[in-house]
């Protein structure tokens, strides 16, 4: 059971912090600011973070700064991620993450390159949170469960770890369940995604659909989801990632759809007969 965590004095980045939160929702202990001691880097129940430079899980070393220019855009909190068996679900679900590892590892003119957006964009996207916990992070050289800081902290370590946990479980929820639809319209084949009605009280996983497209490698080929409704007993319908030939305010006057948004990107209907909703998505197709 690790009971300290060691990270490195000075200036602090998203990494380093989100990983040190990530391991305060762990162990609920103290957390201190400077230079590890050999004997602390030998010691697996001290967790020595983005310094020292091991990285060695087994002895709760999570740093990446000897890993070799050429080695993948990897950061502290990759590490601590990897160690819990969390990397690739994090990957998959926290589209944030994958920036995280480059700005820490090729720094703001890299990443905005790779984002394919201009340096300074890397800084408009802060904001005062980010400046306020960061910099409050870095005054401190030792952090105690009982302080407010720490307790904000490991608030953003329980977030995460119970994002990642409820998300694994919707995405295979929603694997067991989908079906995919190919539905004719004219000389155009719609490929979509339903997903069935739950039983009543269950939580709802529709919100990952979006993510199990992705992680089956379906972008560009889905272009409408179907979903039950969670304001009815019908069902919504949308089109994914802003399909260009979908248009949902087209279904506005058909007797069973009770709102269509005007921009077109959805309509929710009361009807629950597949047909039925497979009929609705080609009335929205731009032929």
């Amino acid at each position: 059971m690790v009971h300290t965590i060691v990270t490195h004095p000075g200036g602090a980045h998203k990494d380093d912090l989100l990983a040190v939160c990530v391991l305060a929702a762990l162990h609920g202990c103290p957390i201190v600011r400077r230079e590890p001691t050999p004997e602390e880097i030998e010691d697996p129940q001290v967790a020595i973070v983005d310094v020292g430079g091991v990285h060695d899980p087994a002895r709760s070393n999570f740093d990446h700064h000897h890993f070799p220019r050429e080695h993948a855009p990897t950061c502290a909190l990759s590490l601590v991620l990897d160690h819990l068996g969390l990397y690739q679900d994090a990957l998959q679900f926290c589209d944030w993450l994958e920036t995280a590892e480059w700005f820490d590892s090729r720094g703001p003119k890299k990443t905005g390159d790779w984002l394919g957006v201009p340096r300074r964009a890397i800084s408009q996207l802060n904001s005062p949170i980010d400046i306020t916990l960061l910099r409050r992070f870095a005054q401190a050289t030792r952090i105690e469960p009982t302080d407010p800081l720490y307790a904000f902290m490991k608030m953003i370590g329980d977030d995460l770890l119970e994002y990642l946990r409820i998300a694994r479980e919707r995405l295979d929820f929603i694997d067991a369940r989908v079906q995919r639809w190919t539905i004719p319209c004219g000389e155009d084949l719609i490929e979509a995604l339903f997903l069935p009605r739950t039983e009543p009280g269950a939580d709802e996983p529709s919100s990952m659909v979006g993510s199990y497209i992705r992680a089956q490698k379906l972008d560009g080929v889905i272009a409408a989801i179907v979903y039950p409704d969670r304001r009815g007993e019908g069902f919504g319908i949308g089109r994914y990632e802003d399909h260009p030939r979908l248009d949902f305010s087209r279904v506005e006057s058909e007797p069973d759809v009770h709102f269509a948004h005007k921009s077109g990107f959805m309509c929710k209907t009361s009807s629950s007969d597949p047909a039925r909703l497979k009929e609705l998505v080609t009335i929205a197709w731009r032929r």
